[in-house]
């Protein structure tokens, strides 16, 4: 327990060196600052997201996860797609399910689980909170996870919809034991 609560604080500090320092309004709160994502970002933040999920999962013993073209292909569609909703929600606008997307974007394996945020955090920032959800961090530390999608959709006024897709290669589709 200790291991995961260093590597936890580890990966809350990295997360502090991703973002501008705070700027505080007149009640002593932080202002809130956007989080601007350039198309030129995307390797490093999914590798930043990869490794914050992996350092999670060896402090729980749990082996590493590796980027899936497929199911980040699946997390993309689903991220834009909640944006034009405008609502954070696991069905797309045509009825889909995640199990649907995963299948549709090629994924052969079991899907495990989809964690999903509407935020103007940083994607460390989201990690810690879906760490901070027994559903969502399940689906990050399942044992029997071995691929990870992760992508996102940023509006213009900075809203980012997150989208992390986890999937287990080789076992048939679907989800459950």
């Amino acid at each position: 327990m200790l291991r995961f609560s260093l590597i936890f604080a580890a990966l809350l500090a990295l997360s502090a060196c991703s973002t501008p320092e705070p700027r505080f309004g007149p009640d002593g709160k932080p202002l809130p600052q956007v989080y601007r994502i350039s198309s030129g970002d995307t390797a490093e933040i999914q590798f930043r997201m990869l490794d914050g999920v992996n350092a999670l999962r060896e402090a729980r013993g749990a082996a590493p996860v590796s980027l899936n073209s497929e199911l980040t292909a699946a997390a993309k569609t689903h991220s834009r797609d909640m944006s034009v909703q405008n609502r954070p929600w696991h069905f797309g606008s045509d009825g889909s399910s995640p199990l649907d997307r995963a299948a549709q974007a090629g994924y052969r394996g079991r899907l495990i689980g989809e964690n999903i945020s509407e935020t103007f955090e940083t994607e460390l920032q989201t990690l810690s909170a879906w760490m901070e959800q027994p559903e969502t961090r399940q689906v990050i530390l399942d044992p029997r996870a071995r691929d990870l999608g992760f992508a996102w959709y940023q509006e213009s006024n900075g809203k980012i919809w997150w989208t992390m897709v986890v999937g287990q290669p080789g076992a048939f589709r679907g989800t459950g034991s």
